[in-house]
This record gives C-alpha cells, structure tokens and sequence, in this order.
C-alpha cells in the first residue's frame, strides 16, 4: 500500500527556512525587549564598568525613532549626545548611539530619553547591527540632578539600588585603593543618588588607564 511521505525535500526546506529565520530573529530579539524592563540581571558598579565600552557623562541634544536600516520591521531610538566627560573610551565631541524599541510604548516614550536631559550612560560595545543600550539596562544609565550647592548627583533606573553591593572586596582584589569620599559613598546602605564626582572617579578607577584611553 503506497504511504504518504510528505512534501518533496525542495518545498520542505522552503518552507523551514523562513520559519527559522524567524525563530532566530524572535530568540536575538528577546533580550532587547526586556532591556526596558526589570528582566536583567542585577549587577554592581564594577561589573557595569567592566561590561561597557563606552562611558560618558553629557547632555540629550536629540533623540529620534528611526527604523532599522537592515531589519525593516525593528524600530530603534536614536539618541544624540553633546558629551561632556568620557570616562571609558574616546567618543567625538556629539555622540549618537542606536537602541532597539520593541514595545509599542517604548517606541511611543522614545525609551524616555528626551533632549535637554543630562546623563550618565555607561553604553556596550555596538552590535553588528550597530545598536547598543546602557549596560544592565536601566542600571547603567543614570539621570543627573543639580543640587542647591550646584554639585551633581546621579540616580539611575533602579535608584542606585544593589549599586554597590558587594563592590569593596572585589575591588580589594583588583588593589584599587578608596578615596574616604568614595568608601562612605559605597557604604550607604539604602538607595538613593550617589555624588557625581566620587561616581565618577570609582568609575575611573575601575576602568583603569586602558579603558580611559
């Protein structure tokens, strides 16, 4: 009795490929997706530092959402900076980085990024696609606040929370010595903004003279 074998290899494979093409685009997508959420990992100043490629402290001049010039179905916000300060890398004097937006909020909140805003953003290294994000999110952003002495301090997505945890013994490790300033900022223990000018020299530190260049 002749058996049904299914569909000739030619039109299998031609109806397997765009559905693993798919898969593949959903699987590299999903972590961008949750970058705007709480799904990411919790982590530390230094693992921040140590992740990113990019630091900079500096002021939103434009912020834009653009679809992706390759993948035609993702949006992406581009943000551009008027930079300040580098403190890991060397970026030009105006900085634009690209972020996925899947969310229809996020692409309508443009991630919340607005012009006029000062920032602290520790970014990753840009991907072949040529986004990035802040390292650990919303950990590795921060918004700058003037104080009525005219001092500056940082907050970033999670209210500094777990900012610092764990951080003394790991730099212990690695030899870095701590200012007096920058140990009682690290031993607060409750959340809330950290003075920029101790963030800044941690973040130093912490990068070293190769991640400064």
């Amino acid at each position: 009795m002749p058996t049904h074998s299914g569909p000739a290899p030619s039109v299998a494979c031609r109806l397997i490929q765009p559905l693993a093409f798919l898969l593949c685009l959903f699987a590299w997508c999903l972590p961008l997706h949750t970058q705007n959420t709480a799904l990411t990992l919790p982590r530390n100043l230094l693992q921040l530092v140590d992740e990113s490629d990019l630091i900079v402290q500096g002021r939103v001049t434009n912020v834009s959402l653009e679809r992706h010039e390759q993948l035609s179905n993702l949006m992406t916000v581009a943000v551009t900076l008027e930079v300040e300060d580098a403190l890991k890398g060397s970026p030009p004097a105006v900085y634009t980085f690209r972020q996925a937006a899947i969310d229809r909020r996020d692409q309508q909140q443009l991630l919340g990024y607005r012009s006029g805003q000062h920032v602290l953003l520790l970014l990753i290294r840009p991907s072949a696609y040529g986004l990035s994000s802040p390292a650990g999110m919303q950990q590795g952003r921060f918004s700058l606040r003037t104080q009525p002495d005219k001092s500056l301090q940082a907050l970033n997505g999670y209210s500094n929370e777990g900012l610092f945890r764990g951080i003394e013994s790991q730099l212990r490790a690695r030899g870095i010595e701590l200012q007096p300033e920058i140990r009682a900022m690290i031993g607060e223990a409750k959340p809330g903004p950290a003075p920029l000018k101790e963030l800044k020299n941690l973040i130093r530190s912490i990068a070293g003279p190769k991640g400064a260049q």
